[in-house]
């Protein structure tokens, strides 16, 4: 990635950066705007925030709409990513100062890897944090997937509204009512399966990453080998079969919808689907999620991250990895060991409160973050 162009996001009316290989440092105290600068990095590469879960709070206050510029380096040439962020509205893009139909066709031009502290809610947190985590991944990995989720999320919000109008439509006498919701099973357990098989296949690929990582970060001195770190996709439906196939899953949510009806339909609510579905993460035979402490809980979120770079590598492709304020979260010895891992990349992004919390191996480029202006440190 060789620069980076902000026009009214978040706090920044304008900014313009460019960025070289290696090792770049964004360092300035709390509430100046680093974390700004590499969440609209990221944003290019997976049209969402790991901060927040709508738009709305990118856009500056008072402005209508943000842009991001990105220029991405890809096959000895750089090519141009402009997004705007229209909150309410459709958001638009062009590659190449061109327009393009939809925003998500800029998907696969850029990937990233982010780490932040808000990444420990993947271990500690709730089941969304883990989903979000596998979507922002699968959708990097293969765009066409951004499609797939928003298609099921607008069959989810329809087949929900009409579950909770079935009380007046039932009494009524709901035999048209019991026949559009046949329609709607089979289109959400259609799209449903395309993305839990997807999800299943990530997670297939990732779990002998994630066992290096763990080993990586954890070192030698962890009570827990990485042998005994664990990854495993779970179904809302209960004890299935974790495969690959869409049609197998397909016919799994559907007999799960047939098992469920009249509970769905007395509680108005969709009770199965990849929207109730989990990872879940073990270490030592036991649940990571209160059994792991503090420090293996890091070691595993870091562990994800840095599997989830791997599995991009193995696609072919080369991800900007950016390490948002985790240095100052890390004891020593795990420090010590990420910055061996991170020395290999080809293009790393930081922020620091405390220019002293990156360790010297990784010095670089340091940019100075003040009141929104980027300057050379």
């Amino acid at each position: 990635m060789a620069g980076l162009r902000l026009s009214d996001f978040r706090s920044y009316e304008l900014a313009e950066i460019t960025l070289d290989p290696g090792v770049t440092t964004f360092v300035g105290q709390n509430g100046q705007g680093k974390t700004n600068l590499v969440e609209a990095i990221a944003y290019a590469s997976t049209l969402g925030s790991h901060r927040v879960a709508t738009d709305a709070p990118l856009v500056r206050s008072g402005a209508e709409r943000a842009v991001i510029g990105v220029d991405v380096s890809r096959d000895d040439r750089t090519v141009l990513i402009e997004l705007e962020i229209n909150p309410g509205r459709a958001n638009r893009a062009r590659i190449n100062r061109s327009a393009v139909p939809r925003a998500r066709d800029v998907l696969g031009l850029l990937h990233t890897v982010v780490f932040a502290p808000e990444d420990l809610a993947m271990v500690k947190g709730d089941p969304s944090d883990r989903r979000r985590f596998v979507d922002d991944l699968l959708v990097q990995r293969s765009p066409r997937m951004l499609g797939v989720k928003g298609d099921y999320d607008r069959i989810l919000k329809q087949r929900n509204a009409l579950l909770k109008s079935s009380g007046v439509a039932r009494r009524s006498g709901g035999s048209a009512m019991e026949k559009t919701l046949e329609v709607w099973d089979e289109q959400l357990a259609a799209v449903g399966g395309d993305l839990v098989a997807a999800r299943v296949a990530l997670i297939d690929d990732l779990r002998p990453f994630l066992s290096d990582a763990y080993a990586l970060i954890a070192g030698g001195d962890a009570a827990v080998s990485a042998a005994d770190v664990s990854v495993a996709y779970q179904s809302a439906l209960g004890e299935v079969e974790a495969l690959t196939d869409r049609d197998y899953w397909r016919e799994q949510l559907l007999a799960g919808i047939e098992r469920r009806r009249r509970e769905e339909l007395d509680r108005g609510i969709t009770l199965v689907g990849p929207q109730r579905d989990d990872l879940v993460l073990g270490l030592g035979g036991m649940p990571a999620k209160g059994f792991a402490s503090h420090g293996e809980s890091w070691s595993i979120a870091l562990g994800l991250r840095l599997a989830s770079l791997e599995v991009l590598r193995a696609d072919g492709d080369d991800p900007v990895l950016i390490l948002d304020d985790v240095f100052a979260e890390l004891d020593a010895p795990r420090r010590s060991r990420l910055t061996q891992r991170v020395a290999g990349c080809t293009q790393v992004l930081l922020t620091a409160a405390v220019g002293d919390d990156v360790p010297a191996e990784l010095d670089g480029r340091r940019l100075l973050v003040t009141r929104g202006q980027v300057s050379d440190a």
